[in-house]
C-alpha cells in the first residue's frame, strides 16, 4: 500500500498488523485422554482417578503448567504449536494408572470437555491419547471420542500421539490426520512420539504434505513381558519403524498391543502414513505385519517357577539385583497389594532388600498415627479380592519400625516422564530390619530412581530391589542392576493367559490358539 502521509503509514502499518494477526494466528485445541484398561482389574476408574492428587484433572493454565517442559507427549504438542505462534487451547489433561474399566461418568467429563472446546473452532486438534481405553458402555474409547470430534468439525487435521500398547480399532484411524505410536517399550519416546505426530500436522496447514495412512493387524495377543522394545523381536521391528521414517515416511508404528483387555480387537497391529502415498503405506503396512506374524512364537512368555527364581537370586554376591513382581504392576493395572512376593522374600531371609511397593493406604494412616521410629504389627495389603482370576486378597502379617512419613511427591528424572511429576500420595516406609517396604496410597510404577530416592533410599546401595513392574523398570533401574531375576508371583497382570477368561477378543488368535495362516482368520 502506499500512504499519503507519515501519520496515514503509520496507522496503515498498524491496521494490517493487528488484522494479520487477528487473521493468520492459528488456534490449535492440544488434550490429553490417557488410559490403559486392564479388563481383569478390580481396582476402579472414576474421575478422581485422572485428578491423581487434584480436586479434577489439569485444565488450562494448570495442564500447561503441568507438562510445558517435560518429556511428556503433551510438552512436545505445546512446543510445535508454539514455534508455530499458534494460540493454544487446553481444555483438559487427563491420565490415570491403568486399572479396570473406565466409569462412564468419568469419560463423558473428559470428553466433554474436548468436544465444547472443538465447537468454539480451530485450525488442528492434537491429542495424547493411550490406545486401549475401554469404559464401562465402550471397547473403543478414543474411537468414539474421535468420532465425535469428527461429528463436529469434519475437516480439521487431527494429529494422535498413542501409546505402544493401543489396541486399534477402526474408528481411531478412519476420525485423524496422523497416528503416531511410541517406538520404545519402557516408554521413554513420549516426547518424540508427540513431534511425529504433530509436525506432519503443521506441514499439511503450511500445504507442504498430504498426509495418507495404510493399518492393519495380525490375530496374535503378544505377552507384555516379551514386548520390550530392546529385545526381539520388538526390537527389529521398532527399528526397521525408524528407518522407514528416515526414508521418508511420515510416521511409522507397530502396535505390540495390550493383551489384558478382553476386547474384540486387542493385539498387534501397524500404522504406516506416508506422504500421499497410500500404495507404499499399503506395502510398508504388510511387511512390517507380516515379519511380526513370523515371529510370533517369540513373542511368548515362558514363565518360571517363583522358587527357581528365588533360589537363582540367592547365589549373587554383588548388587542390586532386581526381584521383578511381574504379575502385579500398576502400569499394566495391577493391584499393587499381591503379598506372593514378598513373603517369599521375607520367609526366605533375603537381607538388605528395598520393596517397592505396595498399596495399602489404612495400613499408611495406622503407621503415620503410629509415627516415624515407632514399631509396629500389622496385615500389608491383600485388600482387594481379584474376582476375574478367582482369587481372594490375602494380607500379609509384618514386625517392623516405621522409618519414615512422606507426602509421596517428587519429579521424575528421566528418561521416563522427565519432570513430570509422581504423587504417590502418603507414604510410609516400613523397615523390618531386612527388608524397607514402600507402602503407598496411590498407585505409582517403579520406573525412576527417584521412587526412592525421594524417601531416603539409595538403591545402588541395596542388594536386592523387589519392584511391582514388567518393563518399565528398565528405564530407571536397568543400567544399576547386576542381575534381574523375573519373579512369577499373582495379580491381573499374569502372564499365564490361562487364568484369564477370555470372551470378547476376536479368535482364533495366537497364541490362544495354534494357528498358522493369518488369511484364514
Amino acid at each position: 500500500p502506499i500512504y499519503s502521509c507519515p501519520a496515514d503509514r503509520l496507522f496503515g502499518v498498524f491496521c494490517e498488523i493487528f488484522l494479520c494477526e487477528r487473521s493468520c494466528t492459528m488456534r490449535i485445541i492440544i488434550a490429553m485422554m490417557k488410559h490403559e484398561t486392564n479388563t481383569f482389574s478390580p481396582v476402579p476408574t472414576n474421575l478422581e482417578r485422572f485428578a491423581r492428587g487434584q480436586a479434577i484433572p489439569y485444565q488450562g493454565v494448570a495442564a500447561y503448567d503441568a507438562y510445558q517442559g517435560t518429556g511428556s507427549g503433551i510438552s512436545a504438542f505445546i512446543d510445535l504449536a508454539e514455534s508455530e505462534k499458534a494460540e493454544i487451547i487446553l481444555p483438559i489433561a487427563a491420565n490415570a494408572w491403568p486399572s479396570g474399566p473406565v466409569h462412564d461418568d468419568a469419560y463423558e467429563y473428559i470428553c466433554d470437555s474436548i468436544c465444547q472446546a472443538v465447537e468454539k473452532g480451530c485450525d488442528a486438534i492434537l491429542l495424547d491419547l493411550h490406545g486401549a481405553m475401554v469404559t464401562q458402555s465402550l471397547e473403543d474409547g478414543e474411537g468414539e471420542l474421535l468420532r465425535r470430534i469428527r461429528a463436529i468439525t469434519p475437516d480439521v487435521p487431527i494429529g494422535v500421539a498413542l501409546d505402544m500398547h493401543t489396541n486399534l480399532y477402526p474408528e481411531i484411524v478412519d476420525n485423524v490426520t496422523v497416528l503416531a505410536g511410541y517406538q520404545t517399550y519402557p516408554h521413554i519416546d513420549m516426547y518424540e512420539t508427540a513431534q511425529r505426530a504433530g509436525q506432519p500436522i503443521f506441514a499439511m496447514l503450511r500445504g507442504e504434505v498430504q498426509p495418507t495412512m495404510a493399518w492393519g493387524n495380525r490375530p496374535m495377543l503378544p505377552h507384555v513381558m516379551r514386548q520390550g522394545s530392546g529385545d526381539s523381536p520388538n526390537r527389529e521391528l521398532q527399528a526397521r519403524c525408524r528407518e522407514i521414517e528416515q526414508q521418508g515416511a511420515l510416521a511409522v508404528t507397530v502396535f505390540t498391543g495390550f493383551p489384558h483387555a478382553d476386547i474384540q480387537n486387542a493385539g498387534l497391529s501397524c500404522v504406516v502414513v506416508t506422504d500421499n502415498d497410500p500404495a507404499l503405506a499399503k506395502q510398508l503396512r504388510d511387511e512390517l505385519l507380516d515379519f511380526a506374524w513370523c515371529e510370533r512364537e517369540a513373542f511368548v512368555y515362558h514363565i518360571e517357577p517363583l522358587a527357581d527364581s528365588l533360589a537363582k537370586a540367592q547365589n549373587f554376591d554383588e548388587g542390586p539385583v532386581i526381584l521383578l513382581d511381574h504379575y502385579d504392576n500398576a502400569a499394566s493395572g495391577g493391584t499393587m497389594d499381591t503379598m506372593t512376593v514378598l513373603k517369599s522374600i521375607l520367609d526366605a531371609e533375603f537381607e538388605d532388600v528395598a520393596a517397592f511397593a505396595i498399596f495399602d493406604p489404612e495400613a499408611v494412616q495406622q503407621m503415620i498415627v503410629a509415627g516415624v521410629g515407632q514399631t509396629v504389627t500389622l496385615p500389608l495389603g491383600g485388600k482387594m479380592d481379584m474376582p476375574a482370576i478367582g482369587l481372594k486378597g490375602e494380607p500379609l502379617e509384618v514386625t517392623g519400625q516405621v522409618k519414615l512419613i512422606s507426602n509421596g511427591q517428587y519429579r521424575n528424572l528421566g528418561p521416563m516422564q522427565k519432570g513430570v511429576l509422581m504423587d504417590m500420595g502418603p507414604t510410609v516406609v516400613l523397615d523390618t530390619g531386612k527388608v524397607e517396604i514402600v507402602l503407598i496410597s496411590r498407585h505409582q510404577e517403579p520406573n525412576d530412581l527417584a521412587c526412592f530416592l525421594s524417601l531416603g533410599i539409595d538403591p545402588l546401595r541395596k542388594k536386592y530391589l523387589m519392584l511391582k513392574s514388567r518393563i518399565h523398570y528398565r528405564a530407571g533401574f536397568q543400567d544399576i542392576a547386576k542381575e534381574i531375576i523375573e519373579c512369577a508371583g499373582v495379580g491381573v497382570c499374569t502372564s499365564d493367559y490361562g487364568l484369564l477368561d477370555f470372551k470378547k477378543v476376536r479368535r482364533p488368535i495366537y497364541p490362544l490358539d495354534l494357528i498358522n495362516n493369518y488369511d484364514l482368520v
